[in-house]
């Protein structure tokens, strides 16, 4: 099996560092305009594994010359690429899966090309990196276990160790996409019905063990393709997990306009974005170097099984490995959307088309494979013996 990973930053490099060590995997073609960082990381692993190509995914016939190489294509680049490389994937015939950019209708675009897809036998999954997700794989993994599916709620946030600083935050992704998250609205399923509510609002409180008492509080995209999936549902929200104080630090800022990409102010006759102002001055002290970070997760779906009341709860804490210095973010992101790369490559994901992960992804298989890599998923099941009077 031969698998294309396209963009070399930090996801597409471990998302390449997990695929060398399978078996499965004969060889992977990492490309990047910068080809220069795909040498040094080849030079790094050691690995005779890994071909590197430059790349500038602008260009669609380089693009697709480049994704004809696999047999599996890994898209790890900025989500604003998505939608393209979708439509490469069909025109070339490769199977293709994304991290996700379910804002601004990224991944809408993609589960467009359902029937382009399966009509050239090719398997499409957007949305692969934690939330969404890991999130919705565990979410599709407890919904098949009920007869009726009646509560999804989502609780993801990745954190540091030692929190510091007035926003007691380190950037683990991009830092414009938790401006995006912030800034947008969030939808939510209550009663039934599909709303929308402001990003850092209705803060709860949230315990983990080693982190003490955290706070939760909706962003946008997380909930993701969950609200067509299951759109019968009482209740469905995601929210992001901080340390307290920090959405409301945080919504100040916001709701001043600063982290809006329409807001530009003009100063000494020059017209300057407040978001890119705002990004540049945070940047430098929210960047994690060599400080530990951590993903937490908790997901909880409950509904109704053989007339009781019952709920699957998976958790998940993962830090960062300070021997090879890879973050706890990308441990999760980059080692999911490689585990579902080699499911479909060696035959595990046989249906052809565009799903969303909670539609095509195994996951008991998912947790197995997640546990070999270090990455453990705790499953917890509560049940009572009535259903349902309120």
């Amino acid at each position: 099996m031969k698998v294309v990973v396209l963009g070399a930053g930090l996801m597409g490099k471990e998302a390449a560092r997990d695929l060398v060590k399978s078996e499965y995997v004969e060889k992977v073609f990492l490309a990047d305009v910068q080809v220069e960082q795909v040498l040094a990381f080849k030079d790094k692993i050691q690995s005779e594994k890994i071909e590197a190509i430059r790349l500038d995914a602008n260009n669609d016939v380089e693009l697709k010359a480049v994704m004809s190489k696999g047999d599996v294509v890994i898209n790890a680049l900025f989500y604003s690429f998505n939608e393209k490389v979708a439509r490469a994937a069909v025109e070339v015939g490769v199977h293709s899966i994304d991290l996700g950019g379910h804002i601004g209708g990224a991944t809408e675009a993609v589960l467009g090309l359902a029937d382009e897809a399966k009509a050239k036998g090719i398997t499409l999954i957007p949305d692969l990196g934690v939330a969404p997700g890991m999130i919705n794989i565990l979410t599709g993994y407890g919904a098949s276990k009920l007869d009726e599916v009646k509560s999804i709620k989502l609780y993801v946030g990745g954190i540091p160790v030692v929190p510091e600083g007035p926003l007691k935050y380190n950037i683990v992704f991009s830092l414009d996409g938790v401006f995006d998250h912030y800034t947008d609205t969030s939808h939510v399923v209550r009663n039934g019905e599909l709303h929308e509510v402001p990003s850092l609002s209705e803060i709860e409180a949230i315990h983990f063990d080693e982190f003490g008492e955290l706070e939760a509080f909706h962003t946008s995209g997380g909930t993701s393709t969950l609200t067509k999936t299951f759109p019968n549902v009482e209740t469905l929200e995601y929210k992001t997990i901080r340390y307290p104080g920090h959405a409301e630090k945080f919504k100040v800022l916001v709701d001043l306009g600063l982290t809006n990409k329409e807001t530009k102010v003009v100063v000494d006759g020059k017209s300057i974005s407040t978001r890119e102002v705002l990004k540049a001055a945070l940047t430098p002290g929210l960047l994690l170097g060599d400080k530990q970070d951590a993903v937490l997760l908790r997901v909880i779906v409950s509904g109704d099984k053989n007339g009781e009341t019952v709920t699957y709860e998976y958790e998940l804490v993962t830090k960062k490995d300070m021997t090879d210095q890879v973050t706890a973010m990308a441990r999760a992101t980059a080692n999911t959307i490689s585990v579902v790369a080699q499911m479909i490559g060696n035959g595990e994901i046989t249906k052809r088309g565009v799903y969303p992960p909670e539609q095509i992804v195994p996951g008991d298989a998912y947790i197995a494979e997640m546990k070999k890599r270090g990455v453990e998923i705790q499953e917890t099941i509560k049940q009572s013996t009535s259903v349902g009077n309120g």
